[in-house]
């Protein structure tokens, strides 16, 4: 008998196992188990899309005429062995997942069945544009890969934005400049689409609910989130109807403010897409295709089409082809040698007494999102720069985002945010002060530190450990050429006003 698994981030009626049979003949087994959610305690709104999304998954197939079996269990291992001994499954289909982790787990739990384990087939997952042989032919012959040759090979490979003669459309690849600007005085974005959970989710809403307050009970770790504010699409028609949305109302006001943070707007004119496209709700080049139809039909800024666009076809191809190339031990980079624990109010998502901190951790606290800007420049930032150990904070932005994965995470928080990987993925630490931040933000008006200061109670945190964090690693920072313009500003500083940041950042570093 010949079963096939559909995992969580896989629910896709084109995933390549599904589309390699037919629903007569094979039965379709989706799991959702319960110690896992409990083992990562991740967000309870990321556990409700996923389990909501599996369920009204499972019932798609069913009505497209599979035989699908839905199970809750407690444990994976044994919801599968109980599985595959129940429908006498001999051979065992499954797409090839994006996790390292996980397809070890599989392998393991399969073969721990002994002589009763099915035959393990794999399919090449076509969740991305890119094969991971794909990307390794293209990876192979560069000793530095950039973002910016991959994101171009990958325009003219499947011909988008391009103007018919092999050139980018309006004559230059990138129009990042254009999309970087501070936001203006009242900058507000349109509404986002959201939807009330159906008796579906309610259901999971309401599992989800009893789990977080069992664990409580037991005196573990919090299971972080709100779930009963959760309105994310948990079917792809939802999705589509998000992708819609975002065309109509925020495609063309994307581009000038994507990297502005706003207090009271957490999603701007962000396309709010991701989470669909890491579960297979949503195909990258289904949306590529209408982005770029409809930008031109239009007439959106090209640079804000542009901009979008890059986000999929660009970085997250990227980021994932990078995943796989780098291999298991990229997990285990650190550095900078960096060891700091995570404060408790990581923990708690909020509490830290700084207004921009406070402000991203209460809309993740909410949603389980921020965009890409509050990622990269307060939250990676203020991990990069005050030292915090890199493997536990990836750890945690995979458990708290509800686009968070293995393969996400460890190349954007590890490479991108903390440069734990000394270069490998970015060309230099993304390290900022609180200057950045005041002027990108409205978050440092009101609060209780004073941005303009270095040192002292007063002073912002982020000045103290940005240049703290300049003078610990000088040695390595002054052979970055992209460093050179910082280091020697950090030269400049007396000595004594130098001292005085490092004594402030080293009792910021012990809260």
């Amino acid at each position: 008998m010949k079963g096939i698994w559909v995992l969580g981030d896989q629910l896709s009626a084109a995933q390549a196992a599904l589309a390699a049979a037919e629903p007569a003949s094979p039965r379709v087994l989706l799991l959702e188990s319960t110690s896992s959610a409990r083992a990562r305690r991740c967000h309870r709104q990321k556990l409700v899309l996923v389990w909501s999304a599996m369920r009204h998954f499972a019932a798609e197939l069913a009505v497209a005429g599979w035989t699908v079996d839905h199970r809750q269990v407690e444990n994976f291992r044994a919801g599968l062995a109980a599985w595959i001994a129940e429908h006498g499954i001999t051979e065992l289909h499954l797409m090839e997942p994006a996790e390292r982790p996980f397809r070890a787990s599989i392998v393991a739990a399969v073969e721990a069945m002994g002589a009763g384990a099915p035959r393990l087939v794999w399919h090449a997952s076509n969740a991305f544009l890119w094969s991971r042989n794909d990307f390794a032919a293209w990876a192979h012959p560069y000793k530095q890969l950039r973002m910016e040759l991959f994101y171009r090979e990958g325009r003219r490979r499947f011909g988008v934005l391009m103007d018919g003669e092999g050139q980018p459309l309006g004559g230059q690849w990138n129009f990042d400049q254009a999309n970087r600007k501070a936001p203006p005085r009242g900058l507000k974005g349109p509404e986002p689409l959201w939807f009330e959970p159906d008796a579906i989710t309610a259901d999971v809403i309401a599992k989800v609910e009893r789990l977080a307050d069992d664990l409580e009970a037991g005196g573990g770790p919090r299971l972080p989130g709100d779930a009963r504010s959760f309105r994310w699409a948990v079917t792809r028609e939802q999705a589509l109807a998000v992708l819609k949305h975002f065309i109509a109302t925020r495609l063309d006001g994307f581009g000038p403010y994507q990297d502005a943070m706003v207090s009271g707007e957490p999603t701007l004119w962000h396309a709010l897409l991701s989470p669909y496209l890491n579960l297979g709700l949503l195909q990258p080049l289904e949306v590529i295709r209408r982005l770029e139809q409809a930008g031109r039909e239009r007439r959106s800024p090209l640079a804000g089409l542009e901009g979008v666009i890059r986000q999929i076809l660009g970085w997250r191809e990227y980021t994932h082809g990078l995943y796989w190339w780098f291999g298991a031990d990229y997990t285990a980079s650190n550095h900078f040698g960096a060891n700091g624990p995570l404060p408790d109010w990581l923990e708690r998502l909020g509490g830290s007494g700084m207004a921009c901190m406070d402000t991203v951790l209460g809309e993740l606290e909410s949603s389980g999102y921020a965009h890409h800007i509050q990622r990269l420049m307060v939250l990676a930032n203020y991990g990069l720069i005050a030292g915090l150990d890199p493997q536990s904070f990836t750890a945690w932005f995979q458990r708290m985002f509800i686009d968070g994965y293995d393969w996400v995470m460890q190349t954007n928080v590890l490479g991108m945010g903390l440069f734990a990987d000394g270069g490998r993925l970015a060309s230099k630490p993304y390290a900022a002060s609180g200057s950045y931040i005041n002027r990108m933000s409205t978050y440092c008006k009101g609060c209780r530190y004073d941005v303009k200061q270095r040192s002292g109670p007063d002073a912002c945190p982020f000045n103290a450990l940005y240049w703290d964090f300049l003078a610990r690693h000088q040695e390595s920072l002054r052979r970055n050429p992209r460093m050179a313009l910082v280091m020697k500003q950090l030269e400049k500083l007396p000595d004594e006003e130098l001292a005085a940041i490092r004594t402030t950042a080293a009792g910021l570093r012990k809260l």
